[in-house]
C-alpha cells in the first residue's frame, strides 16, 4: 500500500499519465461543435435580408431568436437525463440531421410561420447534440476538464464568429437559397460523430478508471447536501442568464447598431461582428485552461463582473473604441462558461448529460428570452437605449459570492 503513495495523490484536474487527454477525440468534437454552431449563426446573420424581405420588425426579429432558442433549450436538459440512464453516442449525428433539415428548409422558406418551423428544427437539432457531445468531452479530458471543454466550446464560438463572415461572403451576394449550400457542412459533422459515437465504449471506461485510481474520486459523487446543490445551480443559472442577455444583445442587433449609429454597411457590420464573435472563441479557451489552474470559482468572478468598466464606456464610445470595447469586453465574459458548465457538473458530477443539457439549453433559452426582450425595448426606445441599459449587466457577478466551495478548491486552500 506504501509503494504508491504518488499515484494515491492525483487530482482529477491533473493529466492521466498513461494517456492523457484524447486530443483526436476532443479536435473532432471542437470541429463538429464549430460546424453545428456555424450553422445554427447563420439564422442572425441573415436577420438585415429577411427583416427587408419580409417587412419584419424588431419583435419580429426576436420572436425568431426566441422560437430557435426555446426549441433549443426545452429538450436538452431531458435528453441529458436520458442518456445519462440510458447512453446513446450516436445521437449528435441524429441531432445533426435536424439541423440539416432546418437549414434546407429555411434556404427556401417563403413565409414568416415557415421561418419560425426552420429554425426551430434547426433549434432541436443542437438539443440532440450538445448533451452527449458535452459527456464525450469530459470522457476525453483525461482528468483537464477546463482544457476539454475549452477546446469543445471554443469550435462552438468559432463556429458562431463564422457566420456572419460567410452571410457577408455568400449569403447577402446570392441571397436566402444559398443557405442550402450549407447542409454539406451538416452531412460532414454527421460522419465525423458517427465515428466519435464509436470511441465512447473506449473513452467511458478510461475515465472510470481514472476516478477509481484518484484521491479525489470521492468529489465524483456529490458531497454537498440537496439545498447547496440546489442554491449553487440557481446562482449559475442567474450567472449565465445576465452573461447571455449582454452577449444576445450582440449577437442579435449589433449589426443593427452600428448601422443606426455609425451609418455602416450590413457587410461592414457583419465583419465588425465577426471580431467581438472570435473574442468569445479566444476567451473561452483562455477560461477553461486558467480554470485549471486558479479555480473555477476565481474565472467565474473575473468573467462576470471584470468587464463592468468596460460595458459602462461602451455606449459613449466612437467607432474605433466601440471596436475595441466589443473584444476586450467578449474577451472577458466569454471566459466565464466553461467554469460555470464544470462548476455544475462538479456539484452534480453523476449526471454530466443532464447538466450538460441543462446549461446548454440555458444559452439557448436565455438568450431568446433576452432577445425578446431586448426587441421590444429596441422597438420602444431605440437600439441606443438598449445597450446603455446593457451595460449595467455585469453588476450580476456580485452573486458569485453565493456560490458554494468546490471540494477540489477547498482542498486546494487547506
Amino acid at each position: 500500500m506504501t509503494a504508491k503513495p504518488t499515484t494515491m495523490s492525483i487530482s482529477l484536474s491533473s493529466p492521466i499519465t498513461r494517456t492523457g487527454p484524447h486530443m483526436a477525440v476532443l479536435l473532432v468534437l471542437g470541429l463538429t461543435h464549430l460546424l453545428n454552431d456555424l450553422m445554427q449563426s447563420l439564422i442572425p446573420a441573415v436577420y438585415p435580408i429577411i427583416k427587408d424581405a419580409y417587412a419584419l420588425d424588431f419583435v419580429q426579429i426576436g420572436m425568431i431568436t426566441l422560437t430557435f432558442q426555446i426549441a433549443g433549450s426545452l429538450l436538452q436538459p431531458v435528453i441529458g437525463h436520458v442518456t445519462d440512464r440510458h447512453p446513446a453516442p450516436y445521437s449528435p449525428a441524429i441531432g445533426m440531421g435536424f439541423t440539416l433539415a432546418g437549414l434546407v428548409s429555411l434556404a427556401y422558406a417563403n413565409s414568416y410561420t415557415l421561418i419560425l418551423v426552420s429554425v426551430a428544427l434547426i433549434g432541436i437539432g443542437s438539443s440532440i447534440f450538445h448533451p452527449e457531445a458535452t459527456r464525450m468531452a469530459r470522457y476525453a479530458s483525461g482528468g483537464k476538464q477546463g482544457l476539454a471543454q475549452g477546446i469543445f466550446q471554443v469550435g462552438g464560438q468559432a463556429g458562431g464568429a463564422l457566420g456572419p463572415i460567410f452571410a457577408a461572403l455568400i449569403i447577402v451576394p446570392w441571397g436566402q437559397s444559398s443557405l442550402s449550400w450549407f447542409a454539406a457542412l451538416a452531412i460532414c459533422a454527421m460522419m465525423l460523430l458517427v465515428w466519435t459515437g464509436g470511441q465512447q465504449g473506449m473513452l467511458r471506461r478510461q475515465f472510470a478508471a481514472l476516478r477509481a485510481t484518484s484521491s479525489k474520486a470521492a468529489a465524483e459523487r456529490p458531497r454537498h447536501m440537496p439545498a447547496t446543490i440546489v442554491s449553487g445551480l440557481v446562482i449559475l443559472t442567474l450567472l449565465m442568464f445576465s452573461k447571455n442577455a449582454y452577449g444576445e444583445s450582440f449577437r442579435s442587433f449589433y449589426i443593427f447598431y452600428l448601422m443606426e449609429r455609425f451609418d455602416l454597411s450590413i457587410s461592414a457590420s457583419q465583419m465588425m461582428l465577426f471580431i467581438f464573435l472570435m473574442a468569445s472563441a479566444v476567451g473561452v479557451l483562455l477560461g477553461g485552461i486558467l480554470g485549471d489552474r486558479i479555480g473555477r470559482s476565481r474565472i467565474i468572478w473575473i468573467s462576470v463582473l471584470g468587464p463592468l468598466p468596460l460595458t459602462l464606456i461602451l455606449p459613449y464610445a466612437d467607432l474605433f473604441w466601440t471596436g475595441i470595447l466589443t473584444v476586450m469586453i467578449n474577451l472577458i465574459m466569454a471566459s466565464a462558461f466553461a467554469s460555470i458548465l464544470i462548476y455544475a457538473m462538479d456539484l452534480l458530477p453523476n449526471r454530466i448529460g443532464l447538466i450538460g443539457g441543462l446549461f446548454y439549453g440555458l444559452n439557448f433559452g436565455l438568450g431568446g428570452i433576452a432577445a425578446a426582450i431586448l426587441g421590444s425595448l429596441a422597438d420602444v426606445y431605440g437600439i441606443e437605449t438598449v445597450y446603455q441599459l446593457c451595460s449595467f449587466l455585469p453588476l450580476a457577478g456580485l452573486l458569485a459570492w453565493f456560490l458554494p466551495p468546490l471540494e477540489e478548491e477547498r482542498a486546494a486552500k487547506q
